[in-house]
């Protein structure tokens, strides 16, 4: 049996890597690859020093000035990818930042004077590059300055000022500030969101701990003495013994039942939390949801018992309904009975075909009587092919259980 040989692999991929995910600039990076794609990203710029490339191929000069030419041209290139490359966050104050700039400077100067017009254009990564290393009062002024060193440079030799760099240049440099801000102001929105999440994460296990304690620290101490206490008891009394031992029983089946209904408050479902759950569920599945914003204000156990029922209802959607859609509404309407909120969700597909969604409706029923509300289904509209409505009502404030209201047809 002969099998075939695989399939060349691609370098592409490999090559293109670094274009698919890119360094950030807030962050230095972290290896080779990092690198290698902060650097391409960056180096895309680079594209407007064609001008310069241009003169060095093709300009009138000679064998000296293009080699000095060239060699300038890739020490300035190195230093100005030296000082943007890193974390533009952070503003080098070392001795290392001052000599790259003032490198970049001198090369800014002399090989315009010494080559040219057409490299007039160094003072655009000038700026950005004293923009990006600078603080961010002196970098402004170094925008500034590299701004004015285009109206003076000229002149020296016998041209024009260069007013149609000006602008680049202005807009390069304060626009690295701009970026400097923004992507330091995210930093620091990243790390308050993290911090908010941590202390929430703190609050909830502090919570969970003094709730836990309270629950559990005088069943428990009470247990230990009477389990103490009979173990005295049982040679001489055990009949007293063995009342302290039923007495044990009956604290540890009430701190079981107290933890059950802690635990069963923790896990409680939210109505707003179910609706933007919802929301991601149907989208997911692309099925179009038209949801509201958010809840209205209800009491724990109903809000709870909707929140259940919206679950249900929506996993039922995308999961057996071949729904196009979905709409989900929140009304509040009047019964004789008082005021009822009414949650109805409606879908397109092609509904129920005789057999139910499991024991789910019936486990939502009962959650429903337990808060004094009901829950009705049935076809989504009259005359209408398939689709699926779900109604459930709970009553509002203080509604005695009953009928629900008349629903419009």
């Amino acid at each position: 049996m002969t099998t075939s040989a695989p399939p060349p692999r691609s370098r592409l991929p490999r090559l293109l890597a670094p274009f698919a995910r890119p360094a950030l600039l807030d962050s230095p990076p972290g290896n080779r690859r990092a690198l290698r794609g902060k650097i391409l990203w960056i180096g895309v710029w680079l594209v407007f020093l064609i001008d310069p490339l241009d003169d060095l191929v093709s300009g009138p000069h000679g064998a000296p000035a293009r080699a000095a030419g060239w060699a300038g041209l890739l020490v300035f290139v190195a230093c100005y990818l030296t000082l943007v490359v890193r974390d533009v966050t952070r503003p080098y104050t070392s001795l290392r930042a001052l000599v790259l700039l003032g490198l970049m400077l001198a090369l800014a100067v002399a090989l315009p004077l010494g080559l040219g017009e057409s490299w007039y254009v160094l003072l655009v990564y000038f700026a950005v590059s004293c923009a990006a290393a600078l603080p961010l009062p002196y970098s402004r002024y170094a925008v500034v300055a590299s701004a004015a060193l285009l109206l003076a440079l000229p002149p020296l030799r016998g041209h024009d000022p260069a007013w149609e760099t000006v602008i680049p240049v202005l807009l390069g440099g304060f626009a690295m500030t701009g970026v400097r801000e923004l992507v330091r102001t995210t930093v620091e929105l990243r790390r308050a969101r993290a911090t908010v999440a941590e202390l929430a994460a703190n609050e909830e296990r502090l919570r969970l701990a003094r709730d836990l304690h309270d629950l559990l620290g005088h069943s428990l101490s009470l247990i230990t003495l009477k389990s103490e206490l009979a173990g005295r008891l049982l040679p001489a009394h055990p009949a007293e013994a063995a009342r302290q031992v039923t007495e044990i029983e009956q604290v540890g089946r009430q701190a079981l039942t107290d933890v059950r209904a802690a635990v069963g408050g923790y896990r409680q479902p939210t109505l707003d939390g179910e609706l933007a759950g919802a929301r991601i569920a149907l989208a997911t599945a692309g099925i179009a949801a038209h949801l509201p914003d958010e809840a209205p204000a209800l009491p724990p156990e109903p809000a709870a018992a909707l929140a259940w029922v919206l679950r249900e209802a929506v996993t039922n959607v995308v999961r057996h309904s071949g729904a196009r859609a979905c709409h989900v509404s929140l009304t509040t309407r009047q019964s004789l009975q008082g005021p009822y909120l009414d949650l109805c969700v409606e879908d397109d597909g092609e509904g129920p075909a005789g057999a139910s969604y499991g024991n789910g409706l019936t486990g939502l029923r009962e959650r429903l009587a337990a808060v004094g509300g009901t829950l009705t289904t049935g076809q989504a509209r009259a005359g209408r092919r398939g689709g699926f409505v779900l109604h459930a009502h709970v009553p509002l404030d203080d509604a005695p259980p009953g009928d629900p209201p008349k629903l419009p047809a």
